[in-house]
Order: C-alpha cells, then sequence, then structure tokens
C-alpha cells in the first residue's frame, strides 16, 4: 500500500503523488487567473475613470471576492511542497529519522487543522447560502467565494494526510515487520 504514497527519488512518481501534484497545479492555475483577471478588471477601471468615463461599478467587491477565492486556491500547492514556515529549534537535534517523524506528526496535525478548517467553511458556506446574501453594489451571491476556499481547505486536508502517511507507513511496516 506505501506503494501508492512514496514519492520515491529513484524512480517516478507514485500515482497518487502525480495526480495530487497536477490538481495542486491547476488549483494554483485557476488562482492566479482569478487575481490576474481583478487585476485586470482595476486596471481598466482606473484607465476608464483617468479618460473621464467614471470607474467600474462594484471593483472593490470583486476585488475581495478575487482575493477571498484565490488565497485557499493556493493552498494546496502550498502544502504539497511544504512550502509553509517550519521552525525547527527544538527538533534539529534530533537524529533524522526520529525528525522525519516528528514532521509526518505534525503533518498530521495540519490534516486535522485543514479538515477542520474545510468543516467550518462549509458550514459558512451553508449558511450564507441559506441567507440569500448578495454583495452590495454588483448583487453577487457572497457563497460563491466559499466555494473554492471549501475546495482549497479540502484538498490541502487530503495532501497532508497523504504526505503525513507516506512518511509514517515505511517506518511503521518496518516496525511491524521485525
Amino acid at each position: 500500500m506505501s506503494e501508492i504514497f512514496t514519492d520515491s527519488k529513484e524512480g517516478p512518481r507514485a500515482p497518487l503523488i502525480t495526480l495530487l501534484h497536477r490538481i495542486c497545479v491547476s488549483s494554483a492555475a485557476v488562482g492566479g487567473l482569478v487575481i490576474f483577471g481583478a487585476a485586470f478588471f482595476v486596471t481598466f477601471s482606473i484607465a476608464k475613470s483617468l479618460l473621464g468615463f467614471g470607474a467600474m461599478r462594484g471593483e472593490f467587491e470583486l476585488v475581495e471576492l478575487a482575493c477571498a477565492t484565490c488565497a485557499s486556491l493556493f493552498l494546496p500547492l502550498c502544502q504539497l511542497t511544504k512550502g509553509h514556515v517550519m521552525v525547527d529549534v527544538f527538533t534539529g537535534w534530533l537524529p533524522g529519522r526520529v525528525n522525519q517523524t516528528v514532521d509526518a506528526v505534525w503533518t498530521l496535525l495540519f490534516a486535522i487543522g485543514w479538515a477542520f478548517v474545510c468543516w467550518r467553511l462549509f458550514h459558512g458556506l451553508w449558511e450564507v447560502h441559506g441567507y440569500g446574501d448578495r454583495t452590495m453594489l454588483l448583487r453577487v451571491p457572497v457563497w460563491w467565494a466559499y466555494v473554492p476556499a471549501v475546495f482549497g481547505s479540502g484538498l490541502s486536508a487530503f495532501v497532508a494526510v497523504v504526505q503525513s502517511l507516506s512518511d509514517l507507513m515505511p517506518r511503521l511496516a518496518r516496525k511491524v515487520g521485525a
């Protein structure tokens, strides 16, 4: 079972890791496109205003929605590449295998944290959708911004679980077999 998770240094990647990498990169690419679109819209609005035609209606609302959307879409790739800030002041002196096990346990705790965030975002999505809340000027449903947030945090949780299992399973298999 660990060959599904393991990202071997000698050979090709495991199928699950390859699939997760593609999904995470695609998620970040969509986030980048949304931010680019918002930047283009704001630039167009400012240029239009400077030329005397007036600003685009609701540009700040669009930027708010785009930022809320994109932040969550970048998180799975950050989790996959372990791009989070890590402080190893207290574990730097430990032997390599022990340090890797500690990292795997922390990654599992990250997964639990991501899952909690995902659950709360989904709960918020459900409530905001039920209220029918919309932005003031554009009248865009607010729950739309929650969908990518739920996706991003859920995918981050799944990635963290896979990373933790891929780090812990070979160690557990060695201990059981010994």
